[in-house]
């Protein structure tokens, strides 16, 4: 039986959220209105319709997607999300999310994002697998390993990254690791991508707190999201010496005011696949961990999470953003009024596609690095992107998402510039 989150988004969609926060920075840049608009608009939408048959003989349509956003600065990338909420707009704002994040750590890519709306906890993997490929196979056009990357993202992993890689393979008639990067280690992956997107977010905080003269042992974490960004931030939090008093998931919370012992949950998600009925902890809403008395809050869930109806009952001192937008920009300011940090999720969740940026030099050059090295390189992007926003907001008053987007956007804008306009 599948389970749903009762997690709402905000009213407010995705596409206008970050359409908002594009504008702010085009006028902070300074940038003609025509630029703006500009950088605002996907460069293509591509739209399918997939049917599989189903393990009981019957045929199912899917819808599919994929939006490119930019490529001024290098093939598009971006993740491809299994989820009954995927629609058009949210996929266009993410992509355009994408194309600023890979800006801003200094990567070769544009952004782009794709899914499927669907519920994949309704399928068989047999199901799931047809699905894949055959969403796959209608964009065999699209993705390239020169063109466009896909990556993992919600409800896919290593196991999807492989049957896209194999059908777009099959499809050429050779094999090209290098179309898609998540996969498994044995067919071109690369050490360190499992815990990447987490490990990423751990290094980015511990960077704001370093910039605030502060460390992340002896803190107090909440964690909205418990899945492969979530899990794999609580584990190294608390290796950092930080207490995770709660966590949460698709079906519910657990919240322990003494901290949470994350190995010990994380055995029993494994052997219970969700959070639900942890015996050592006192059950929580999903929402309600949002509201905790926490140094640092994680949402890490879905978008629009913090919004004006709720902001005034954020207790944490510091937000980092796991999620894509959880909070709104309206919710930005009224954060930022009462003296709570929000680090941004173009830096925060940014370890993923740096990975896997790392993952795609391996696969075309057959050169494959140790964990460590894989390990340290992110650390030195994830510092190096830091320390540019850090220098707006130390330099130029702005807010550390202000300060991220300027280097972001102002990247992509001054290479629209001057490439020009063609024809």
């Amino acid at each position: 039986m599948a389970v749903q989150s009762q997690i709402v988004e905000s009213s407010v969609s995705s596409l206008e959220k970050a359409r908002q926060q594009l504008l702010q920075a085009g006028e902070l840049l300074g940038l003609p209105a025509g630029l703006t608009e500009r950088l605002g608009a996907p460069d293509k939408l591509i739209q399918t319709y997939s049917p599989i048959r189903m393990d009981d003989g019957t045929i199912r349509q899917f819808s599919g997607y994929r939006v490119q956003h930019s490529n001024i600065l290098g093939p598009y990338t971006g993740g491809v999300r299994f989820h009954p909420n995927v629609d058009l707009d949210q996929v266009t704002a993410h992509s355009m999310l994408m194309t600023w994040q890979c800006s801003l750590v200094g990567l070769p890519y544009g952004g782009a994002r794709g899914g499927v709306t669907v519920d994949p906890y309704q399928l068989s993997d047999g199901e799931l697998e047809r699905l894949t490929r055959r969403y796959t196979s209608d964009m065999v056009l699209v993705f390239d390993p020169k063109k466009d990357i896909p990556t993992p993202d919600v409800n896919t992993g290593s196991r999807e990254m492989a049957w896209i890689m194999d059908t777009w393979s099959v499809n050429q008639g050779f094999a090209a690791p290098g179309v898609v990067t998540g996969k498994p280690l044995s067919i071109g992956g690369t050490l360190g991508r499992k815990e990447a997107t987490g490990r990423g977010l751990i290094l980015s905080l511990q960077q704001l707190l370093a910039f605030k003269g502060r460390q992340l042992a002896g803190m107090t974490v909440a964690i909205q999201g418990f899945g492969k960004l979530g899990s794999v931030a609580a584990r190294l939090a608390q290796e950092a010496g930080a207490k995770v008093v709660a966590i949460s998931d698709i079906t519910g919370g657990i919240h322990n005011p003494e901290g949470l012992d994350i190995v010990d949950v994380l055995e029993y998600v494994q052997a219970n696949r969700f959070v639900k009925g942890y015996p050592k902890a006192a059950p929580i809403g999903e929402e309600a961990i949002l509201y905790l008395p926490v140094d640092v809050l994680i949402p890490a869930a879905f978008g629009g999470q913090i919004h004006p109806g709720n902001a005034d009952r954020i207790r944490a001192e510091f937000i980092v953003e796991g999620a894509n937008g959880p909070v709104t920009p309206e919710a930005d300011a009224l954060l930022e009024a009462r003296g709570i940090t929000v680090l941004p999720d173009i830096l925060a969740n940014s370890g993923g596609i740096i990975v896997s940026y790392f993952e795609w030099i391996q696969d075309n050059q057959q050169l494959f690095w140790s964990e460590e090295e894989v390990n340290e390189r992110l650390k030195d992007v994830i510092a190096r992107a830091f320390a540019k926003l850090a220098r707006n907001v130390e330099e130029r008053g702005m807010s550390f998402r202000m300060g991220a987007y300027v280097e972001g956007v102002g990247r992509v804008a001054e290479a629209l510039s001057l490439r020009g306009l063609f024809p």
